[in-house]
């Protein structure tokens, strides 16, 4: 072999394997790379503080861990432990999430669950052979069975940074939308995500004890990327590490949750105290969402019409004209209806089009179980005039539950055996008492005037002939001109109105 025909095989040799790396290196498929990328995650723990106002009212772990021996893939658990303190009370709420995930960060399985004053809220998912998921739901009726067709597609908001570390999309200024299941609402909603900015954030690593106290022995600079998470108009922000793993989130509703040592986080929860979160954390909670009124509207219930302007807020995609509510331009008139209003048809239902949807019976608002109707008929006491068996509801809504304030998925069943609730409860068990007798009702929720301020409220509308507001919670029938609709639907669509909080600007005409 002379030398030119030597060298053109070396030539081709070198090519050959310069060609190999370059496809293994940047031609695999996506999956392949998100393997590649998710070896590179550091399993292990991290625990957190979450405060109010500066005060803490829980904490909370989260763990990545590859699966047992035998088993490719990942685990990622995270709980929340947390005090709400309202109405001079402290309400406990614990939380948790187990995802199960692949090789490649894709999803096998899933866990949520939610423990309140009124029971338990529990979602499983399992991705099968033929990609589609099986949904298991338990909120105190037994379980409810319902198959998504996501698959492992599917994505879970605790795995999305996660996801994001592996794929290198932990990129100052990268911007994309995905889809995120939300196991809380059983529903999906479009995120913008986009990485804003770079910085480092200094953390306590270990502590040691110092007789009954505890002190930071090394303190770790950890660099981080803040991400925000846009939908529905709410905006929220981590800060997460090189891995994926939260150092530091905030809310817009005050909540601020920081990366700490274990020691810490438990020492600064217990020494806050039940007295000390009710003293700084009812402000915050309740009358940090009020909004003042401009003048005095006490008594607004004697009123047939209210108008209010209302500025501040983007208001598009908000729910705030139809039936008794006209919007013109930034202003907002609302008309009471009559207490005599009367409807054009009798018990049950038989209409069509979207009236009808408001029948059906669904995961929380279980309208189709025996309890539910068992109870809406001895309310009933045979009559199918719509309009005498929405004031009967209203009226045992109002006098057979406790008023109190509830951290909760509300569920329609769990509210009829534990008697007490807040606007969101009273709201889901009138609806789905409604609906078992056939009568259309839909869950509203908004703005409603109480003692100077307007505050956060959930009530129901039913069909006479047009959508009627009445509200179980206030005991009214029908309600006051003061409740300001802003959206109709269940807790997919409420997380929305966080964004008008600490922004909206309400002015009486």
């Amino acid at each position: 072999m002379n030398r030119r025909a030597l060298g053109a095989l070396i030539i081709a040799i070198w090519l050959s394997v310069i060609g190999w790396h370059v496809k293994r290196e940047y031609f695999r498929t996506a999956s392949q790379r998100m393997a590649l990328g998710a070896t590179t995650l550091a399993p292990g723990a991290h625990w957190f503080v979450i405060r109010m106002d500066g005060v803490a009212i829980g904490y909370a772990q989260s763990r990545l861990d590859t699966l047992e021996a035998g088993k490719s893939g990942y685990r990622f658990n995270d709980q929340i432990i947390i005090d709400i303190p309202a109405m001079d009370t402290v309400h406990r709420s614990i939380a948790s999430t187990r995802i199960d995930l692949g090789p490649a960060l894709e999803l096998r399985a899933f866990k949520f669950s939610l423990g309140s004053d009124i029971g338990s809220f529990t979602v499983t998912g399992e991705v099968g052979a033929d990609s589609a998921v099986t949904v298991v739901m338990d909120a105190g009726g037994g379980p409810q069975t319902t198959r998504l067709e996501a698959g492992s597609a599917m994505l879970l908001d605790a795995a999305l940074t996660l996801r994001m570390a592996a794929s290198g999309e932990l990129r100052l200024g990268n911007e994309f939308t995905t889809r995120i299941f939300d196991p809380s609402s059983l529903s999906e909603r479009d995120v913008t995500v986009k990485v804003t900015e770079k910085s480092t954030i200094i953390v306590p690593d270990s502590v040691r004890a110092v007789g009954d106290d505890f002190e930071v022995t090394v303190m770790d600079t950890v660099p981080v990327w803040r991400v925000e998470q846009k939908f529905g108009g709410v905006t929220i922000v981590n800060w997460v590490d090189e891995d994926g793993q939260v150092v530091r989130a905030e809310s817009a509703l005050g909540f601020v949750i920081e990366r700490t040592a274990f020691e810490l986080a438990r020492k600064e929860w217990r020494e806050a105290g039940a007295s000390q979160r009710i003293a700084s954390g009812y402000g915050s909670l309740i009358e940090g969402t009020a909004i003042a009124s401009n003048v005095d509207v006490s008594r607004v219930d004697a009123q047939p019409r209210l108008s209010v302007r209302l500025r501040g807020v983007d208001l598009t995609g908000f729910d705030l004209a139809g039936g008794r509510q006209a919007l013109h331009g930034d202003t907002l008139v609302i008309t009471r209806e009559s207490a005599d209003v009367r409807a054009n048809y009798s018990l049950p239902y038989a209409g069509g089009g979207p009236v009808a949807v408001e029948l059906e019976s669904t995961a929380l608002i279980q309208a189709n179980d025996p309890r539910i109707r068992a109870v809406a008929q001895q309310i009933a006491a045979g009559s199918k005039d719509p309009a005498e068996v929405a004031r009967r509801l209203n009226i045992w809504v109002f006098t057979q539950l406790k008023k109190d304030i509830t951290l909760s998925v509300p569920s329609a069943l769990q509210v009829l055996e534990a008697k007490s609730g807040d606007c969101n409860e009273h709201t889901v068990l009138y609806v789905a008492l409604a609906r078992s007798l056939g009568l259309p009702t839909r869950t509203a929720v908004g703005l409603v005037h109480l003692r100077g301020n307007f505050y956060y409220h959930a009530w129901p509308e039913v069909w006479l002939g047009e959508w009627v507001a009445v509200d179980p919670t206030l005991g009214q029938y029908t309600a006051d001109a003061s409740h300001l609709r802003f959206l109709v639907g269940g807790l997919a669509r409420q997380v929305e109105l966080i964004r008008i909080i600490g922004k909206l600007r309400l002015e009486v005409i």
